[in-house]
C-alpha cells in the first residue's frame, strides 16, 4: 500500500517479478500507476503538493534494472541501479569520473544508497539532478522500453521528451561510450538548505598529448530549469591548451547565455554569477592540478 499526503494508506503497491510484467502492468495502470525503485523522489512528492499516485509499480529488485556492465566499448547501467553501487563500480575508471563523482556527491549517503540513476533522470521537474549534465557530457543514449519493445535514443532526446512518455513506457537502460577522455564534475552546493548545488559543471574532454583541446562537451545544471550542454564554451576551447585560468575567463565572457533560476535558496543571478569559478575547477580536476 501508498500512503496519502495525509498519511492515510491508500491505493496499491506492486512487486514486479520481471521486466516483461513491470511494463505489461504500468501499461494496464495507465495514468494512475508510476513506476517505484529508490522512492526517493516519489516520498517527497506531498512536500511539493504534488498528489501520489494511485498505483505503484516497484521495479528495484528486476535483475536486469539493477546490473553494470563493463565493457571495451562502453558501459551499461540498469535504470535500478543505486548512486551507491554506480559509484563504487566506477572508482577505477578515470574517463567516468565526472559521473562517479555526480553519483558519488549528490545528497547525503541515505539517499545515494536508495536513489537511482533513471529516477534522477525520470524526474523531469528536478533541476538540480547530478547525473544529468554527468550524462550530458559523455554523449550517453538511454534505452526506453515497453511492452511494445525496446528504443535507444540520445540522453538529449530523451531529456525533451521525458514529459511526453505515455503509461507503460519505462527508462530501464544507460548506455554510456568509452572515450579516454579526461572528465570532472563540479558542483556549489547549499549548506544551509539542504545539499541541493546552486550549479553544476561537468565536463569531458579530449585532449592530444600537449593538453590541447580536441573536443569537448561541457555540460550545465541547476542553473536554469533543465540541464543543457553549453555549446559556446565547448567550441571556444577547441583548438586551445586546457588550462584552469583560461578557460574560467572565457567562461565568464559567454555566461550572459544563462538566465538563472529563481528559488527560496538562491537568486538567479547568482547561480550564473558562479560558473566560471565551477569551469576553473572542473577544468582543473580534469588536469589532476
Amino acid at each position: 500500500m501508498t500512503a496519502s499526503s495525509q498519511g492515510e494508506a491508500t491505493g496499491t503497491f506492486y512487486v514486479a517479478p520481471s521486466l516483461a510484467a513491470a511494463l505489461d502492468t504500468l501499461n494496464d495502470y495507465g495514468p494512475d500507476g508510476a513506476a517505484f525503485a529508490g522512492g526517493t523522489w516519489i516520498m517527497r512528492a506531498p512536500i511539493r503538493h504534488q498528489p501520489l499516485k494511485t498505483h505503484y509499480v516497484a521495479i528495484g529488485k528486476i535483475p536486469e534494472l539493477t546490473v553494470i556492465r563493463i565493457g571495451t566499448d562502453a558501459i551499461e547501467i540498469g535504470a535500478a541501479v543505486t548512486h551507491a553501487a554506480l559509484t563504487a563500480a566506477l572508482t577505477d575508471l578515470p574517463e567516468f569520473a565526472v559521473l562517479a563523482a555526480a553519483a558519488g556527491r549528490s545528497a547525503n549517503p541515505a539517499i545515494r544508497a536508495m536513489a537511482t540513476i533513471g529516477g534522477n533522470l525520470s524526474a523531469s521537474d528536478f533541476s538540480a539532478a547530478d547525473c544529468v549534465p554527468a550524462l550530458l557530457c559523455l554523449d550517453t543514449q538511454v534505452e526506453v522500453s515497453s511492452r511494445d519493445g525496446h528504443e535507444r535514443i540520445s540522453i538529449d532526446a530523451f531529456l525533451k521528451r521525458r514529459s511526453t512518455f505515455v503509461p507503460g513506457q519505462l527508462l530501464t537502460k544507460i548506455v554510456v561510450p568509452r572515450s579516454g577522455h579526461k572528465t570532472a564534475h563540479s558542483r556549489l552546493p547549499l549548506r544551509k538548505a539542504g545539499d541541493y548545488p546552486v550549479a553544476i559543471v561537468s565536463l569531458s574532454v579530449d585532449v592530444d598529448p600537449t593538453n590541447q583541446v580536441r573536443k569537448a562537451r561541457i555540460a550545465i545544471g541547476s542553473v536554469e530549469m533543465a540541464a543543457r550542454r553549453w555549446e559556446r564554451l565547448e567550441t571556444a576551447l577547441v583548438g586551445r591548451v586546457l588550462d584552469p585560468a583560461l578557460a574560467a575567463d572565457i567562461a565568464a565572457d559567454l555566461a550572459d547565455e544563462f538566465t538563472g533560476r529563481e528559488s527560496v535558496e538562491v537568486p538567479a543571478w547568482y547561480r550564473v554569477r558562479v560558473l566560471p569559478g565551477l569551469v576553473r575547477r572542473a577544468t582543473a580536476a580534469a588536469l589532476g592540478v
